[in-house]
């Protein structure tokens, strides 16, 4: 009696652990495809879109902090790579961070390790040619998320930070 059972047993366990590392291999480009979509509403694929303060409302970035800005450029590698100008902001701190198809981060810098000035990077797949002398991010995959993220300490300041990282730029370049 218990023989019938071990085949059938022994399956649902072989295809309980292939879906299990099925789901686990794929989570991470399906949260990044659901942000890049997310914040391709903001302004676009290839383009800075910059969000007001968060509120208890706010979900374009998952849980937002409610004193920092978030300016995002969701990208797309397909067409070539992108060139990012981060520009410096009148606050006390701010980064640019760039997470990968798999929502790994590869490229973290702040305005100390900058030094107040204008972030200038060039984000491209292996294989991507770049212009000579950038300052490369290599990513795994084609889409992904460029963020900025500043520290908004008095609310009276936001009008005057928020049009400083107007100057941020994010487009693709023709490789060179």
């Amino acid at each position: 009696m218990m023989r019938r059972w071990i085949g059938p047993v022994a399956v649902a366990l072989v295809l309980a652990i292939v879906t299990y590392f099925i789901t686990l291999s794929r989570t991470p480009q399906t949260l990044m495809s659901a942000a890049v979509s997310r914040m391709e509403k903001l302004g676009g694929i290839n383009t800075f879109g910059h969000m007001p303060l968060a509120t208890d409302k706010s979900r374009a970035v998952v849980r937002p902090s409610p004193d920092l800005a978030y300016s995002a450029c969701p990208f797309d590698l397909s067409q070539g790579p992108l060139a990012i100008s981060a520009a410096p902001v009148p606050a006390n701190y701010w980064s640019l961070s760039v997470f990968q198809a798999n929502t790994d981060a590869a490229f973290v810098r702040n305005n100390i390790e900058a030094r107040g000035q204008a972030m200038q990077i060039v984000v491209a797949q292996p294989g991507q040619a770049t212009p000579p002398g950038a300052a490369v991010v290599r990513v795994n995959g084609a889409r992904g998320v460029a963020l900025i993220r500043i520290l908004v300490d008095d609310p009276a300041r936001f009008p005057a930070i928020d049009a400083a990282r107007r100057g941020s730029t994010c487009k693709t370049i023709a490789a060179g």
